[in-house]
């Protein structure tokens, strides 16, 4: 990892940045003066020469105005500083959200949530420090370094070399103390991501949770990691804590050495009292830096292991968008799977050689049990996936050679999971058409027989759901989602287990509502509903990876016996 990886992140701030620089300068140039007023007030209390100043009224007003002045650079520093940071963080943020919306599924399908949300989390706010905090104080801390050296060497040139000289045994020892702390951060990181895994996936089984009398046990499951982050998080304050005082405590012995070789100097009559005081001032501003220099080199270390982490997420390559390419035009003529294969990464094949025609206007069932490869049929026509080899063609374009936005405006997709948002009745149907009025919605709702319960809610449309619609039943989530892919008016209409939660009246009369509309576009139905297979034209059943035709009744008869055992 190196300096440039990190300029995107800087760039957009770099005025603000230079600005920090330019306080932090600033209070350095003030912290050189302050050692040699010292110098200057002790030549005048102890009358061994002539000093810069007509008196020590005068000398303690300047001093003020330093402490004063200094004070002001602080708290400019300290504000711009920390209102960066935020900044920084804010848009590294966005872009790691703007990046997870591109990805394409597979990616996650191999990552657990709690290692993306680490990124949004942690990571970007490691890299904002690691900006802020340590990157614009390095030049400060060189030049307060640099300075103090140079005012040494024109008091005592031996005593700045012996200074000198000292330094490889500070950093031979922050390299010894300070190796273990990027393997902890890496392993905090995927203590912490765990963690969080693990809170997501209770927060999606509370019912069953409850049902199974599991609280107890999950409580224990999470303290166990919990416990472990705490162990890793005290391992890592452990060698942090130990870094900055071993160094400083090197640093403080320098300076005694200094002060010892300083005073026979002073016995000799080759250095001044005033010259001496001076002299040790500026060697505390020149191991000061060192000791800072240790936690910054922590700071690094935790930092590389964040960054690392972002930049191989950036890596990941996009879904093809297809943004340069021509717009799907309406669908009029049929859809054609061409020897489709495909297999997820470290899987089986899931389909093999699949060919499949479904001319405009026609409405097929797909059954198969469960993992044949029908929801994946599916992911791979919206194009959330490539196939491994073969090609689907809409009314014969390929839909490798079109825009995936203008693909996906064609194609609606009821899932048998509905995936809602923690908003309004109102807005989760106007999802796809954010633009569409109360008339518009009220009509998508009616039409997948959602009207009627949601004027029952306590606010009617404009009732809030909760998180996936929680405050719903499964039935009335599965409407809602409905009603929203109706409304948005697909040519083409994907229809997985999309009735699964109706009840069988309910079921009967989508069907009845739904007969001249589907008349109207082309269908797919993922299902095993005797009463949705009598909408179709024909039915297909997946399996061995292949489409194979069958007999709609003979496949409503079989469901329907083996609903009644």
């Amino acid at each position: 990892m190196k300096f440039s990886d990190f300029l995107p992140y800087i760039t957009p701030h770099r005025r603000v940045l230079f600005s920090i620089l330019g306080l932090l300068l600033g209070g350095s140039l003030l912290t050189l003066l302050n050692p040699w007023i010292a110098g200057q007030l002790t030549l005048s209390l102890l009358g061994d020469g002539e000093s810069f100043f007509p008196n020590i009224r005068s000398m303690l007003l300047v001093w003020l105005g330093l402490i004063a002045l200094k004070a002001v650079l602080n708290f400019g520093t300290q504000y711009m500083v920390g209102a960066t940071g935020e900044t920084i963080t804010a848009s590294l943020r966005t872009r790691l959200h703007d990046h997870m919306q591109v990805l394409p599924m597979t990616y996650y399908h191999e990552q657990r949530p709690g290692d993306i949300l680490a990124l949004l989390s942690n990571d970007a706010e490691a890299i904002s420090r690691f900006v802020t905090e340590t990157l614009v104080q390095l030049l400060p801390l060189l030049l307060t370094f640099a300075g103090a050296f140079v005012m040494m060497l024109l008091i005592a040139p031996s005593i700045a070399f012996l200074a000198v000289l000292l330094l490889p045994l500070y950093f031979i020892a922050m390299k010894v103390i300070g190796r273990r702390i990027r393997p902890l951060s890496k392993e905090w990181i995927d203590s912490y991501a765990d963690m969080i895994a693990f809170v997501e996936e209770n927060l999606g089984l509370i019912p069953a949770i409850k049902a199974f009398n599991r609280e107890a046990w999950e409580a224990r499951r999470f303290k166990i990691r919990n416990s472990r982050l705490l162990g890793v998080s005290k391992r890592q304050l452990f060698i942090q804590s130990i870094l900055s005082p071993a160094i400083t405590f090197l640093a403080g012995l320098g300076l005694l050495a200094l002060l010892w070789l300083g005073s026979l100097q002073l016995e000799s009559g080759d250095l001044s009292a005033a010259d001496l005081v001076s002299l040790l001032l500026y060697a505390a501003l020149l191991t000061s830096p060192i000791g800072s220099l240790a936690n910054v080199y922590g700071q690094v270390q935790r930092a590389r292991g964040g960054a690392e982490r972002i930049l191989a997420f950036f890596a990941v390559q996009a879904e093809p968008r297809g943004e340069d390419k021509p717009d799907l035009q309406p669908v009029s003529r049929r859809i054609r799977f061409e020897n489709v294969g495909f297999s997820y990464p470290h899987g089986s094949e899931v389909l093999r050689d699949l060919s499949l025609q479904v001319e405009a206007g026609e409405t097929i069932a797909i059954t198969g049990k469960n993992g044949a490869g029908k929801s994946t049929l599916i992911h791979l026509l919206m194009r959330m996936m490539d196939p491994d080899k073969g090609r689907i063609l809409f009314d014969d374009t390929d839909i490798r050679d079109v825009s995936t936005t203008s693909l996906r405006a064609q194609i609606g997709l009821v899932a048998q999971h509905t995936l809602l948002l923690n908003g309004t009745v109102s807005e989760n149907i106007a999802y796809g058409r954010p633009l569409s009025g109360p008339s518009e919605v009220e009509q998508a709702a009616r039409a997948a027989h959602a009207h009627e319960f949601i004027t029952q809610l306590p606010d009617g449309y404009r009732t809030v759901i909760g998180d996936q619609g929680l405050r719903l039943s499964g039935g009335q989530r599965q409407r809602v989602a409905l009603a929203r892919t109706l409304l948005k008016d697909p040519a083409v209409l994907i229809l997985d287990e999309a009735t699964s939660m109706f009840d069988p009246l309910g079921e009967q009369g989508f069907i009845e509502a739904c007969r001249r509309l589907l008349t109207e576009k082309t269908v797919i139905l993922i299902t095993h509903r005797p009463a949705n297979l009598a909408l179709t034209d024909r039915v297909l059943e997946l399996k061995d990876g292949s489409l194979h035709s069958t007999d709609k009744y003979e496949v409503g008869r079989e469901q329907f016996e083996m609903d009644e055992q």
